[in-house]
């Protein structure tokens, strides 16, 4: 029997009984006649003692354990003498008997520790000895433990569990995939999926009317903290449900989570339009941690002798809230270079202080004068010590900056609490976005995704304009300024599929090639349906208030998207080239 008990589990009801615990080193502490270990696995560490006068053997083999030695020890549980209150096995030690080394192990490149010496390079590289630290365990053992609780919430509802292939087919629209090739068939190539949408609503067409999955996605795109090349999603699919029934669902789901994994009751939803969201927040996932809504003043700004101003698209800006006096023109500057910075882009930075004494102090001030600043004040609905921060330029441009600034200075006022959760449903996104260099639309969510049912005859026969003004029968869910999920509800008509796929800039022959099989499946009674997918990844990394997802996933890819434990990707033999038929055959290109 390697443990009679885990290391984490020990307390002072067991004192006195004879226990057998295995694990891993976590520090050797040398006394003279005493030595004092702690004994880690993944439940806990728990103190075990030598002492040289009753085994001098014992004690010296003790002293001679190195970090991250495996070892197994049988002993006698016994009350501290110098308890350790921040330890769940603080009260107790074992004072040990015999001692067994399992496994001796190298001195490993990094400490064993939360505080660990490693970084993020060198513990990717190690990943299985990362793997060991409390705080990475913690967050892969919380992943599998959302995960279960899905299962339970979604099969209670009878959503069935449904398996979607891996190597699929490629298809143009989104980010680019990744391509397998096929041996058999030279020259072809699957694909591995960005997401099991077609297959999902197939299954739709084929009766069953709620599909779930917790599957693998893949993306061959740019990385950032919040991306990997692979990663997860709840994925669900409902069948003769509306917009209301999916949002209540996936609502309940939400909360269900957050009580059962963190202990935190969330409140109703609040909705907000699309339009609305970048108007007051300039995102389409707005943190509603903290107010600081943006507020436009093309009416009162316009027409003075401000250049800048008068020939702006949009005038619009935050209210900081208490900077007035804590704000000096050096702290301006630098706020106004950040803002400068090439990932934000704006040309500058116009700030107005409204002064305790009611007096007004900007960096317009020679064409402004107080009384107009004072009508901007009240727009704001500013107070005496506020400061006003205005950006001006083309309206999506500026909008975005904004939103950075607005982001940047709730984090400065430290109006960001740990703990605090505001989820959102965002609705009526466009349907179609127009891209101006490739004169072609692009679907906003993805190219199944329907129109609101009062934009169903605008779409089919509508002009040009009408297509850029249409709205999407589609929703995201966002915490915290994070986009969860989204979905939409999806077109289930091959006419109104087909005229989809025209304004995509798809061929009748395109079309058909890449997606026939599910244009044919509408011809046989598919029914309405709708549904929605999480990023499980990125619901885990929100809910316990940590920015990457890469924490949550056991094996992640670093920012070039390669694995550098196993150092992947990499090259492959030319005889496994040669049977894929992916070697240029020289002499036929001569």
């Amino acid at each position: 029997m390697y443990r009679s008990h885990n290391c984490g589990e020990l307390r002072m009801d067991q004192v006195g009984q004879s226990v057998t615990l295995s694990g891993w080193v976590q520090s050797n502490r040398d006394f003279g006649g005493l030595t004092f270990i702690d004994l880690r696995d993944r439940y806990g560490i728990t103190q075990i003692v030598f002492n040289m006068d009753d085994n001098a053997d014992l004690g010296e083999a003790a002293r001679k354990l190195g970090r991250e030695f495996v070892v197994k020890v049988e002993g006698t549980v016994r009350e501290r003498s110098n308890k350790n209150p921040n330890r769940a096995t603080g009260d107790i030690e074992i004072e040990v008997s015999d001692l067994q080394i399992l496994n001796a192990a190298k001195t490993p490149p990094f400490t064993i520790e939360e505080d660990t010496d490693g970084g993020d390079e060198l513990r990717m590289k190690y990943r299985y000895l990362d793997l060991r630290r409390n705080s990475t365990q913690s967050n892969i053992i919380f992943r599998s433990r959302v995960g279960i609780e899905t299962r339970k919430y979604l099969s209670n509802l009878d959503f069935v569990e449904i398996e979607t292939p891996f190597l699929i087919k490629s298809t143009p629209e989104g980010a680019r995939d990744f391509v397998v090739p096929s041996r058999m068939n030279p020259g072809q190539f699957y694909a591995l999926p960005q997401s099991p949408q077609t297959f999902k609503q197939v299954l739709m067409v084929s009766g069953f009317d709620k599909y779930f999955q917790i599957v693998k996605c893949f993306r061959d795109e740019d990385l950032r903290a919040d991306r990997q090349p692979e990663f997860t999603q709840i994925d669900c699919e409902m069948s003769f449900v509306s917009q209301e029934d999916i949002l209540n669902t996936f609502e309940g789901l939400t909360k269900h989570l957050f009580k059962s994994c963190i202990n935190v009751d969330l409140p109703d939803f609040p909705r907000m339009m699309y339009d609305d969201a970048m108007r007051l927040y300039g995102s389409d996932k707005p943190d509603l941690r903290f107010g600081m809504e943006f507020v436009e003043l093309n009416d009162v700004a316009k027409g003075k002798d401000f250049a800048v101003f008068n020939d702006a698209e949009l005038i619009v800006g935050i209210c900081a809230k208490g900077c007035a006096e804590n704000y000096s023109n050096k702290d301006i500057k630098k706020l106004t270079e950040w803002m400068q910075r090439p990932q934000i882009g704006a040309k500058g930075l116009v700030y107005v202080k409204y002064n305790a004494d009611g007096t007004f102090k900007s960096s317009v001030g020679k064409f402004y004068e107080d009384a107009d600043l004072k009508i901007w004040a009240e727009k704001f609905q500013a107070e005496p010590g506020d400061m006003l921060l205005i950006l001006s330029g083309e309206t999506d441009r500026v909008r975005k900056q904004l939103n950075e600034l607005r982001l940047e200075m709730g984090n400065r006022l430290g109006l960001v609490k740990e703990g605090d959760f505001k989820p959102l449903w965002v609705l009526d996104f466009p349907l179609l976005e127009w891209d101006e260099d490739a004169e072609r639309f692009h679907a906003m969510h993805h190219p199944f995704t329907a129109p609101k049912k009062e934009d169903e005859q605008r779409m089919l026969n509508g002009d040009f304009e009408t297509m850029k003004a249409l709205k999407a029968d589609a929703y995201d869910l966002v915490i915290n300024g994070s986009e969860i999920g989204g979905g939409s509800i999806r077109i289930h008509d091959r006419a109104l599929q087909e005229k989809n796929f025209k304004l995509l800039g798809f061929t009748q022959e395109e079309a058909e090639e890449q997606f026939g099989f599910l244009l044919g499946a509408f011809e046989y009674g598919a029914p309405p349906h709708g549904g929605l997918a999480f990023g499980f990844d990125r619901i885990c990394a929100v809910m316990k208030g940590q920015s990457s997802i890469r924490d949550f996933i056991a094996f992640p890819k670093n920012n070039q998207g390669k694995d550098m434990m196993i150092d992947a990707p990499s090259k492959i033999d030319t005889t496994q080239l040669n049977e894929l038929n992916l070697l240029l055959n020289l002499s036929d290109t001569e």
